[in-house]
């Protein structure tokens, strides 16, 4: 691929990533418009479900003027084209009737309606289509791994947190251990926004009695839930509670939820790390350890044949751990994932 499509391609994914708090659960998708000389004559991105996807607003930016171009122009997109009626007519429809003359695909769509009926409806019409390289494909999937998790595993994409002291401890049993500092709750809470769900424990539930809201990001508070038996009276407003982790699970996956967030405790993060039933962790280190005296709450453990990343967000350490899953879903070397947005 020239230096020109990697720039256009890589301009799709940027712009596809500004719906990462708004579009779930519809995937992340952005879209650009090239003309035969490497101008770019309209872009867009899915803001959110039910509203245009992003290649419909990259389309409707082409002025007039520059309509006539579209014969001789390139279309960059994220992610296949959707080729059904859902909320919207499909994209793959549009690109023919608009008489787009070549495609880059960022990556096929998974979900089981659209998973290459779109580069075929596009071919049938007229357009060149041409898959992105494999890695652009790999940053393509990567950012829409929750959604692909979903469609390819019947499940949510997990992702498991906490914060320890230095000498492994992510609690205290006599009383209340903050970890976490102003500046890390920055990230614990920027993984809340791009989650539809989190999760704790009953016992944290009775002990810390968590808001789990967003006060430290922007985006939507995601959906609370409760894993244990817990009383109606005990529930705050608003949170559900489930005696069983598949219980939980199959839910999610009925009503449409792609991610969920584990904050804790230690209890319910390590039965989900026994069942293998995770896709990433974060592991905030403090550099201090448990006050001399206090009977800690260890932390979960990881096992040993999985090798963490050491990563620095908003100047605290973490341990961050990929699932072998990530390889066989998205192509993906442990580590490959492209870098997150600059932190503080």
């Amino acid at each position: 691929m020239q230096n020109i499509e990697y720039t256009m391609m890589r301009r799709a994914l940027q712009l596809a990533a500004c719906g990462e708090l708004t579009c779930a659960p519809n995937p992340m998708v952005g879209a650009v418009v090239a003309g035969p000389d490497g101008r770019i004559l309209g872009e867009g991105y899915h803001h959110r479900a039910g509203e245009p996807h992003a290649e419909v607003v990259a389309l409707n930016a082409v002025s007039r003027s520059d309509a006539r171009l579209l014969p001789q122009s390139t279309l960059y997109v994220s992610l296949e084209p959707c080729a059904h009626f859902g909320r919207t007519p499909p994209c793959a429809a549009l690109i023919v009737r608009r008489r787009v003359g070549r495609c880059v695909v960022g990556c096929r769509d998974p979900f089981s309606r659209v998973d290459g009926q779109g580069l075929e409806m596009m071919r049938q019409g007229g357009v060149e289509v041409v898959m992105a390289p494999a890695d652009i494909q790999q940053e393509c999937l990567w950012l829409n791994r929750r959604f692909v998790c979903r469609h390819r595993l019947g499940r949510p994409f997990i992702t498991l947190k906490w914060a320890q002291t230095a000498d492994g401890y992510i609690g205290r049993r006599d009383s209340r251990l903050i970890v976490s500092t102003p500046l890390s709750r920055l990230h614990a809470h920027r993984l809340r926004a791009t989650h539809q769900a989190i999760l704790i424990g009953h016992g944290t539930l009775r002990s810390d009695r968590p808001a789990l809201t967003l006060r430290h990001w922007a985006g939507h508070t995601p959906r609370p839930y409760v894993l244990g038996r817990t009383g109606e009276d005990e529930l705050p407003q608003g949170f559900q509670a489930f005696a069983h982790i598949d219980d939980l699970l199959h839910t999610m996956q009925r009503e449409g939820l792609q991610s969920l967030l584990v904050e804790g405790g230690a209890q319910v993060l390590q039965s989900f790390i026994e069942r293998d039933l995770w896709d990433e962790v974060w592991a905030e280190i403090s550099p201090l350890p448990l006050p001399e005296g206090a009977q800690g709450v260890e932390a979960p453990a990881m096992p040993q044949e999985f090798q963490p990343q050491h990563i620095t967000r908003f100047q605290s350490h973490y341990l961050h751990w990929q699932s072998p899953l990530l390889k066989s879903l998205y192509g993906l070397t442990p580590h490959d994932a492209p870098p997150e947005p600059p932190s503080l």
